[in-house]
């Protein structure tokens, strides 16, 4: 593997500042691993006791670069002619036509034009049902016309999507998710919704994700039980870093990882392009363009106040999606690269953008593709 002197100065002068207890970095180009390193702590120790060190196969919470694993299942099923882009989803799910949401499509819920961003139901805590309920009865924003105006949409959409899929295949999206993405793929540690059995049996190995925006560090409680066995399409992901990139080595080998096909080429083609270009994001507060629950490169807004980018080197052809003041994974076809990159601490959104963007400009001057 290549060392990455650059990013292991940044990552442990992060340690020593309290950004984060540690991270995990997974990087490989052509299919060949370049680097899979952890660094600092997963948990922190208490006085008398030591911590527990960052692994390559720990475990850590996705937060939003969770999406672009719904958005494959979504793509799967309308691979298979059970689902449509452009028909609205109250086709499928009736009680969502309330409250001007009848022309909504599968399409807008992708691209994050559809409307409806209120988290009005509780979760975790809620059973499935419930939340698609409250979702579906969620009124349209006022003065919003669905792909006319754009603002990211944190779970409500990724809910619907999920019980697209769930009504197209039959199965729960837990084990959907489990079943046609992460088990084909060999991603053995990788859950949207983990079972209660593998949770007990695993709990040290999963990342604490505390807040590391004072002097101690808060415990979010991402690492607790309630929260890992939630299945929330848009934001429950679980898994090691090295995990979710093999996702995106995927992605870059036209839909086929190890002689297993998850999707075809020309899916691949179509949900990373962008389908969104120019709009100005209501939530994000900046131009950002949209694929099909991909974010492609949208450094040409401005490199250095994007959210949700892939540093000052990336590629314009660069898609993939960023996690809460965690994460970012993502492909780079111009130069074969596949990355994954977890911090386990979440210092604030200024603080976390301007880690992130100087640990990728490192990720790219170490490989030397600058």
């Amino acid at each position: 593997m290549q060392p990455l002197p650059n990013v292991s100065q940044l990552i442990e002068q992060g340690i020593h500042a309290g950004q984060h207890l540690g991270a995990q970095v997974y990087l490989s180009r052509d299919n060949q691993v370049v680097s899979d390193v952890a660094w600092g702590e997963l948990r922190p120790g208490t006085p008398g006791t030591p911590g527990i060190e960052m692994a390559p196969d720990s475990i850590q919470t996705w937060m939003s670069a969770t999406k672009p694993i719904a958005a494959i299942a979504f793509a799967q099923q309308w691979e298979l002619g059970r689902l449509d882009l452009d028909e609205p989803v109250a086709d499928l799910i009736p009680d969502f036509a309330q409250s001007g949401k009848e022309t909504i499509t599968p399409r807008h819920l992708l691209t994050h034009t559809a409307g409806f961003r209120a988290n009005r139901f509780k979760s975790p805590g809620e059973p499935w049902d419930k939340v698609i309920a409250t979702i579906c009865a969620t009124p349209l924003e006022p003065n919003w016309t669905p792909g006319q105006r754009a603002g990211y949409h944190t779970h409500t959409s990724w809910f619907i999507l999920g019980e697209l899929v769930r009504i197209a295949s039959g199965k729960p999206p837990s084990d959907y998710y489990r079943q046609h993405i992460f088990e084909p793929l060999g991603m053995t540690d990788s859950w949207i919704g983990m079972p209660d059995d593998y949770y007990k049996k695993n709990a040290d190995r999963i990342g604490q994700m505390p807040r590391t925006t004072s002097k101690s560090p808060l415990p979010s409680g991402f690492d607790q039980q309630r929260w890992c066995t939630d299945c929330r399409p848009g934001g429950s992901g679980y898994g090691p870093a090295r995990e979710l990139a093999r996702f995106y080595e995927m992605l870059l080998n036209n839909g086929e990882l190890n002689g297993i096909r998850i999707i075809e080429p020309q899916t691949v083609a179509l949900f990373t392009d962008r389908h969104r270009v120019n709009m100005f994001d209501h939530s994000f507060k900046h131009i950002i363009d949209w694929g099909l629950g991909f974010i492609p490169n949208s450094a040409k807004y401005g490199k250095d106040t994007v959210p949700y980018g892939y540093g000052p080197h990336a590629s314009d052809q660069a898609f993939g999606h960023s996690g809460y003041q965690s994460s970012v994974a993502f492909a780079d076809p111009a130069h074969n690269l596949a990355a994954a990159i977890i911090f386990n601490g979440m210092p604030g959104n200024a603080a976390h953008h301007k880690r992130i963007n100087n640990v990728l400009a490192a990720i790219y001057t170490d490989l030397q593709l600058v």
